[in-house]
């Protein structure tokens, strides 16, 4: 510190003596945004004794203001996901301003979720304070002419601007910009954000989306999981004072004094996974334990033996052929033998979750062995129709049959289901879960197909599905299925919904229009332990089965005995 204030007191007083001077120094900063800000920039921190204090980077800040004006200069998307205070709103604009300083012609965008936090006096959460406070503690010589109005500022020597708007589902439709930031991107309105995200995209070719996580049911949550998208990770693990002393806990995961302080500070665990882990998963309120899941993941999660697609008649709906090929939709943790063969020393269960069939989420469809308590097969596919679904959920279940005629077949009702179930039950198949009237005291089924669901029949299921899968009754081998658990949360009214479910940018607007991978595993273990599960005695002694060379031993000991 002491060093940097001297060093800036000798490049103030080198500017102020001499026009050579000056001219390098304005010449070093146009080519270097890392000299410019450690020999000029300074922030605010009101926690200090003195709260304006030099901007001296840390490593990780420098590595993140190059890559942004790569991002910029290469037009790329970039995302910044970042632990609470760790300067990343600071980076992003500072980089902004060096360019809108330096460069000529360029057009920059700031946008948080409301105006105030984009450009209000006094106020150091807004981003425009922030511009603001970098000009009024830089030298006068430095600073170009310039006019500043509310939400914008320009550059009036070489013709760049940085304007400022609040979020609506329409910012910067038809504009065009050099880059846009969308400050705390995950706080956007849910909808607020998806919209967000198409109206921004042919504004510019970058956008810079900086954010602590907040779920898995917004625009920032879907733009981390891609692939294709430049990310920076800002973990407080990088920053020099609150990684000292740094160590591992038991768990191996990173801990320091300062962390410890900080995890006692906060309300609770979803607290710290949100402003301290950059953890996406644990910053909702999730209903599966993620250790479980990571632990069911490593120990039982496997590719699929084979996967393909299965052909069946139109008008029968019976299956006639199973194509395996690498890409195809059903896969399967158990090997048909000649022709479509598959054990039928067992019963079949099978659990759908139907969407719309538009994209926005997907169809699942999990079988389950009975005997086994493994689920044998898995079919997802965001855009087949809810009557498509049906006819192939019909064709599987046909094709697992076991000691029944068919697979026994539970689905969730409301909604697209609704045009699910008409099609299963308009083809003749009948070994279906069907909705019980819980108002009896027999609580016998009722004549209604499906499952339907309040908020404590939901958490009913979720709770027995997560009981047998901690206990090992239910063995899921899918590593989809297995990490999607992390994105089943409790909503604000107390539901158990799949988080994406709460942001869902289907256009239809209707929340049960959402389809996952563990209501249609807690469907298929409903019915895996309910009827299909229950063994005859005729079952128990199939010829050729283990519990028949069992019993046969048994009788021949038994009348050896009586001999």
């Amino acid at each position: 510190m002491e060093a940097n204030l001297r060093f800036r007191e000798e490049m103030i007083r080198m500017g102020n003596e001499g026009s050579k001077e000056k001219s390098a120094l304005l010449s070093m900063c146009a080519q270097d945004p890392l000299f410019y800000l450690n020999a000029f920039g300074w922030t605010y921190d009101p926690r200090l004794a003195v709260s304006t204090v030099p901007f001296i980077t840390y490593p990780y800040q420098d590595d993140a203001i190059l890559q942004v004006v790569e991002c910029i200069e290469k037009g790329e998307d970039l995302l910044v996901a970042k632990s609470r205070d760790m300067g990343a709103s600071w980076i992003i604009l500072v980089t902004f301003e060096w360019m809108w300083r330096f460069r000529h012609g360029q057009s920059f965008l700031v946008v948080s979720r409301n105006e105030d936090y984009v450009d209000k006096a006094g106020n150091p959460k807004s981003l425009f304070w922030k511009f603001d406070f970098l000009h009024k503690n830089m030298p006068g010589w430095l600073l170009p002419n310039m006019t500043r109005t509310r939400l914008r500022m320009s550059n009036d020597d070489n013709g760049s601007s940085i304007d400022g708007e609040s979020t609506t589902g329409d910012v910067a439709r038809g504009d065009r910009r050099t880059a846009i930031m969308l400050d705390e991107f995950a706080a956007f309105e849910s909808t607020d954000g998806y919209r967000a995200l198409s109206a921004t995209r042919d504004a510019t070719r970058c956008r810079i989306f900086n954010s602590t996580p907040a779920g898995s049911s917004n625009a920032f949550y879907d733009l981390s999981q891609k692939q294709d998208i430049r990310q920076v990770r800002m973990h407080w693990s990088q920053h020099p004072v609150k990684a000292d002393g740094m160590y591992k806990d038991d768990a191996g995961k990173a801990r320091s004094p300062w962390y410890d302080r900080e995890c006692r500070r906060c309300a609770n665990a979803t607290e710290i996974a949100q402003e301290l882990d950059i953890d996406f998963a644990g910053s909702d309120y999730l209903f599966f334990d993620a250790s479980m899941i990571d632990r069911l993941v490593a120990q039982t999660g496997c590719p699929p033996y084979v996967r393909g697609e299965l052909e069946f008649d139109p008008q029968t709906l019976e299956p006639t052929a199973f194509v395996e090929h690498g890409h195809g939709k059903l896969k399967l943790w158990i090997r048909p033998t000649l022709g479509l063969k598959l054990p039928e020393d067992r019963n079949y269960a099978i659990g759908v979750d139907i969407a719309t069939g538009t994209g926005s989420s997907n169809s699942a469809i999990a079988i389950g062995d009975c005997l086994t308590g493994e689920k044998v097969g898995e079919y997802v596919n965001p855009k087949i129709r809810p009557d498509e679904l049906g006819r192939l959920a019909v064709a599987l279940g046909r094709w697992f049959k076991g000691m029944q005629r068919e697979a026994f077949m539970v689905w969730e009702a409301p909604g697209p289901g609704r045009n699910f179930g008409d099609v299963v039950m308009q083809a003749g198949y009948r070994n279906v879960y069907y909705r019980k009237n819980e108002l009896s005291i027999t609580a016998k089924a009722g004549t209604v197909p499906g499952w339907w669901p309040t908020k404590d029949e939901k958490r009913a299921l979720y709770g027995e599905y997560r009981r047998a899968l901690n206990e090992g009754e239910f063995q899921n081998r899918s590593v989809d299925a297995l990490r999607e658990c992390k994105e089943i949360v409790y909503s604000d009214s107390g539901w158990v919904v799949h988080g994406r479910s709460l942001a869902t940018p289907d256009p239809s607007g209707a929340r049960e229009n959402h389809g996952d991978r563990p209501t249609a595993d807690a469907l298929c273990w409903k019915g895996m332990r309910g009827k299909a599960a229950q063994k005859s005695t005729e079952a128990e002694n199939l010829p050729g089965t283990l519990a028949w060379r069992r019993l046969m031993a048994q009788q021949r000991k038994s009348r050896k005995a009586d001999w």
